[in-house]
């Protein structure tokens, strides 16, 4: 529900309404709508580290473990396992100039997110792989905004078009950077 009506269109008597609930009995879990917001990131984020983060984390370090998570990340984009696509994307538009325990969340997982590939160009550059004079945070930020816009491009399309510009701007990308 987040990720089509926005964290802030998250109330319990919505939320009560969706899952056959009493709105007594979810206040009773949550207590308020910032605890219903934080609680939420927080499903999102072990979602996205059960489905993204943690299988790209067999793969060998460097350029095998940048691929995958970027592989893992589209893929979770396309099979909609959240309505409104990636909802940390989704989180961080709306609550971007929103100051609170929410937006700190969802920022800090953005952040986590953008140190797990900045990790791996490390790796890949350690390793021989990509070019060692090459900022790793300035090629995550890059890698990162063509997911950003291929995830908002497919949500509003419903175009494998959009996820295929990914794949291939990260190749290209990826290649130019290859020693």
């Amino acid at each position: 529900m987040a990720t089509v009506e926005g964290l802030d269109g998250l109330s319990l008597a919505h939320l009560a309404d969706a899952v056959g609930m009493s709105k007594s009995g979810l206040f009773a879990h949550f207590g308020s709508k910032e605890e219903l917001q934080l609680a939420t990131i927080d499903a999102a984020s072990a979602i996205f580290d059960e489905l993204v983060i943690e299988p790209a984390a067999k793969e060998a370090t460097g350029l095998p473990r940048l691929r995958a998570y970027i592989a893992l990340f589209l893929q979770h984009v396309e099979e909609a396992v959240f309505p409104g696509g990636c909802f940390f994307i989704s989180a961080m538009s709306e609550l971007d100039a929103q100051p609170g325990p929410a937006r700190d969340s969802a920022l800090a997982f953005s952040q986590r997110w953008l140190g797990l590939l900045a990790r791996q160009v490390k790796e890949a550059q350690a390793a021989g792989e990509l070019d060692p004079t090459a900022d790793p945070g300035q090629i995550a930020f890059e890698l990162h905004a063509y997911m950003v816009l291929g995830n908002m491009q497919f949500v509003a399309t419903s175009d494998l078009v959009a996820l295929d510009r990914v794949r291939r701007a990260v190749d290209t990308r990826l290649a130019m950077l290859a020693v």
